[in-house]
């Protein structure tokens, strides 16, 4: 079995007795008092997540918009320098490779930031592509450390612990400021469904930030509450609610794929999914409290399989049974009727908007 890795940020974690699990080829940490608790300080005050496992990769050169606007669903050519982008690399059979966010430093200069889990394998998919484009790519997973600090509470909090001007920085726009010495890397991005930024620089400074901002009383939140706040947000996660056999048509995610440019991988299967859909990924509120779990079965009214469960829980925030699930299309109308089979036991379900709690992003 092939070691954990270990983020720059290890050794804090388990000064404070945090609770560590295997996430994406990393030791991480899972939680540090309750998960309920970290939850609630995201959504209620001002949290921190070391998210230092995240991959980044660096697009540059003549050709680096070209080629980041072949690799990607959404189109880089349309947002300024300083705009951060979200999207996704697909197979040419429309499968997802990874979802990510993409930095415009300038026209010559991308920042693509890649799912942990996905490293290895994204930037050989980037490689393999890089045919007939005059750029450069360097992998800097291993130079970035980031920080994810999110809740109502954010801004006021960098911006007395850093001095750093942050209220001029729009949802989805990034500044590039020297920090004690060195260029770092603030944007007002998250994956919380809360008002929050993320931080990126060198190992040496992300763990001088980490100290900075525990020892002013900011809560340190685990990968366990990331996921209860990412889900209530109706965000998805790799592996869950997108993968090679889940595009993003049938997430809903089609916003963020543009089928109006010029060409992209994936782009022709793409369309033609949308124009003959099967599945989609869909909310259900359970009309009984029990917890569904990603892959149980979802049944209609004839007990036939119809879908299985992506994500579910709990909902901390509402206290309401809620999960998100793939099925097939002729059953994602909002308010029908499905089950979700739990141990045996057949829970009744409605079909909801699979946002169960309203962002609070800045406009």
């Amino acid at each position: 079995m092939e070691e954990l890795k270990k983020t720059c940020l290890y050794e804090k974690h388990i000064a404070l007795n945090a609770k560590m699990s295997p996430f994406g080829g990393f030791d991480m940490p899972i939680q540090y008092s309750s998960i309920t608790n970290e939850h609630n300080a995201v959504r209620n005050n001002v949290g921190m997540f070391d998210v230092s496992h995240m991959g980044q990769v660096i697009v540059t050169g003549e050709q680096a918009e070209e080629f980041v606007n072949y690799l990607f669903t959404n189109d880089v050519s349309t947002i300024a320098n300083g705009k951060t982008i979200y999207g996704m690399m697909l197979q040419p059979n429309g499968g997802v490779v990874d979802d990510l966010l993409v930095y415009k430093q300038d026209q010559n200069k991308y920042l693509l930031v890649i799912n942990a889990s996905n490293i290895d394998k994204d930037l050989n998919w980037i490689m393999l592509q890089n045919k007939n484009f005059k750029v450069g790519i360097e992998n800097m997973s291993d130079y970035f450390g980031e920080l994810a600090i999110q809740g109502p509470k954010s801004e006021e909090t960098i911006q007395k612990l850093m001095e750093i001007q942050l209220s001029d920085l729009e949802f989805y726009s990034f500044k590039e400021v020297s920090y004690r010495g060195e260029n770092i890397i603030i944007s007002r991005t998250g994956y919380t469904g809360e008002d929050g930024f993320e931080i990126y620089g060198s190992h040496a400074f992300i763990q001088y930030t980490w100290d900075l901002f525990i020892k002013a009383g900011v809560t340190p939140c685990g990968l366990g509450c990331r996921d209860t706040l990412r889900f209530e947000a109706g965000l998805p996660l790799y592996g869950h609610e997108l993968s090679e056999e889940i595009n993003p048509i049938m997430a809903g995610l089609g916003i963020f794929v543009k089928l109006d440019k010029k060409d992209f991988v994936g782009k022709e299967a793409i369309q033609h999914y949308k124009e003959n859909p099967t599945k989609k990924i869909i909310g259900l509120e359970l009309v009984e409290k029990s917890v569904p779990r990603a892959g149980y079965p979802i049944i209609d009214e004839n007990n036939k399989q119809v879908g299985t469960v992506t994500t579910g829980y709990l909902s901390p925030s509402t206290g309401i049974p809620v999960c998100m699930a793939l099925v097939d299309i002729e059953h994602s109308t909002l308010g029908s009727r499905l089950f979700v089979k739990i141990r045996n036991k057949d829970f009744e379900a409605i079909v909801i908007n699979k946002q169960f709690y309203r962002k609070n992003y800045k406009k």
